[in-house]
């Protein structure tokens, strides 16, 4: 689909498309304060060989290779802004919107260590990813940020940044990080909140609380969290479970329209069909632009 049309690919890789299509788009604007939303078709299953791979490759070369070539991509994505003259005018944030998907969780490491659950549930796994802010001249290079982030900061982030307004009479559950692109403190927030099929959990650096009551100690994030029955823990798990209640709460997530994804419904038709069966069942890398904020002022990592 190409501009709202369908287009065939013919022999043309996918990637490059995009890209041809991202470096059109910022050389027509490059004038201009503009907003880019690149949501990168890599590493996204199937994983094929991409024109970089050998042949015969095997699955896990190939997974290496899908990496890599995301890598050549945000290079060359970074190459164009620097031909446009906008490197120094321009944020650029790289983040997953998920976690690691199971033909390659097993090898979603940090620090060597295997992470807790991976895409598609509720742990570690499902939803922290990385996330990479670079603006030369305006972010501080090589700092690393400790502060919680969440998807929804980016809406007044930005708006911050390119001098826009808000909506008003609109409850924005975003907090600005303008500060801490910049170096600065800011006023990290206090918890984040994560939602998939119904499900959900408020997070703050050291517990987490689900919509089912069940509260874990984070303290050993993200390769383990540790599930506590109720009256374990002691006075700073049951502080910590009343602060997040609190929360969620406030938030009244059940009180909401709730929307099955994709994933939620082939589950269920999954579960569904084992249960007729009379079995059991066990059982989702963008990087934004944004140029020319208001003589401009894009985003730090968590």
């Amino acid at each position: 689909m190409l501009n709202g049309k369908i287009t065939p690919l013919g022999e043309r890789y996918m990637p490059d498309l995009m890209h041809e299509f991202v470096t059109d788009f910022m050389t027509r604007h490059k004038d201009q304060p503009f907003y880019l939303y690149y949501s990168l078709s890599l590493i996204h299953g199937p994983i094929l060989k991409t024109p970089d791979s050998k042949e015969g490759a095997d699955a896990n070369e190939l997974y290496d290779d899908n990496i890599a070539y995301l890598d050549k991509m945000v290079g060359k994505l970074v190459g164009e802004l620097e031909r446009l003259g906008l490197r120094e005018k321009t944020l650029v944030v790289f983040m997953g919107d998920n976690g690691t998907a199971r033909f390659g969780a097993g090898r979603g490491t940090l620090d060597g260590k295997p992470i807790s659950g991976q895409k598609g549930t509720m742990l570690e796994g499902g939803s922290r990813v990385p996330l990479i802010a670079n603006w030369p001249g305006t972010t501080p290079a090589g700092k690393e940020l400790d502060d919680l982030v969440d998807l929804s900061d980016f809406l007044p982030t930005f708006a911050v940044l390119a001098g826009a307004k808000l909506p008003e009479g609109v409850k924005i559950d975003g907090h600005d990080l303008a500060p801490q692109l910049k170096g600065e403190k800011g006023r990290p927030r206090e918890w984040v909140y994560v939602e998939l099929n119904g499900k959900w959990y408020v997070r703050d650096k050291g517990w987490k609380l689900t919509r089912d009551g069940d509260l874990f100690d984070m303290s050993n994030a993200p390769w383990d969290e540790k599930p506590l029955t109720k009256g374990a823990g002691g006075a700073e798990a049951e502080s910590a479970r009343k602060r997040l209640q609190a929360a969620l709460d406030e938030l009244n997530p059940a009180a909401g329209k709730q929307v099955e994804s994709a994933m939620g419904n082939a589950e269920g038709k999954r579960r569904k069909k084992a249960n007729r069966k009379g079995g059991r069942a066990a059982r989702r890398v963008g990087a934004a632009a944004t140029h020319g904020a208001g003589r401009p002022e894009k985003k730090a990592g968590a």
